[in-house]
């Protein structure tokens, strides 16, 4: 679904940098600003700033001047109120309404797929005649949030689940919980490692490294060769759950090739 994310009145132009870095850390980049308080407030110090490498979102925002013109093209709104409004939507948290919202975009889609089996290939081809929806969530000014008439026109009101005693979520903070939300919805993505895969040593390195440890331990008096009982299984068994990697091999048999020096230098 298209996504898009509006801004309206926008006093603090460091919140504009904020907003484009929460949006594209979840992958989006359609920013709408609706007359916000600097006419170059895309290009400002503070902007790029706390962008942090958000620069292309900014490059593909646009300022409009009035939220009609952010709102081409958009078929669900959604606004960010905390404030309950007389005659306003109803009030969700995002999570159940994304969940909600996803559900009945499918079934319209499902609806229309069997549409176009019933219809001829002339009229399923037909320009315009496939609809894509279209979601905005919309954001009001620091100081005093959206306007009634703002939240009126949407269809439900966004209310993050907070601290009962301490709601409060600065403009950035709020676009980055929605936009997680949202994307989550969505599918989401996949969780990348910190770190590269890591290597297995083979079965050989590990025979060599037992070999090694062998000597050492007898060397030092250990191990008897005479009775060995299962020693050497065991440690078998036990290097194999630790999974080691090739530079593990190395370290074990480096203290291996230490205890055998020692042994023969007390001799």
């Amino acid at each position: 679904m298209k996504t898009r994310f509006v801004l309206i009145n926008t006093s603090h132009a460091g919140n504009v940098g904020a907003a484009a870095r929460a949006m594209k850390t979840m992958g989006f980049d359609d920013l709408v600003l609706v007359a916000p308080r600097w006419a170059n407030v895309l290009r400002r110090e503070e902007t790029i700033q706390r962008a942090s490498g958000a620069l292309d979102v900014l490059n593909n925002a646009r300022i409009v001047d009035t939220l009609d013109e952010a709102l081409d093209g958009m078929s669900h709104l959604c606004a960010t109120a905390m404030t309950p409004r007389d005659f306003g939507p109803p009030t969700a948290a995002p999570r159940a309404h994304f969940e909600m919202l996803l559900n009945q975009e499918l079934s319209r889609q499902n609806g229309c797929a069997q549409e176009a089996q019933n219809t001829s290939n002339s009229e399923a081809s037909e320009p315009g005649a496939a609809h894509q929806a279209g979601v905005a969530f919309l954001f009001g000014s620091e100081r005093f949030g959206l306007t009634n008439e703002d939240v009126y026109r949407c269809h439900v009101a966004l209310s993050i689940p907070t601290n009962p005693g301490f709601g409060s979520l600065n403009l950035g903070a709020a676009i980055q919980v929605i936009a997680y939300e949202w994307r989550q919805a969505l599918g989401g993505f996949a969780v990348q490692d910190a770190t590269p895969a890591r290597a297995l040593a083979d079965a050989a390195q590990v025979a060599g490294m037992l070999g090694h440890w062998e000597q050492a331990l007898t060397s030092i008096g250990f191990l008897d060769p005479a009775a060995p009982k299962k020693l050497m299984p065991r440690l078998n068994q036990l290097f194999n759950r630790a999974q080691l990697s090739p530079e593990e091999i190395h370290i074990l048999r480096g203290v291996a090739k230490a205890m055998i020096e020692t042994a023969q230098a007390k001799r």
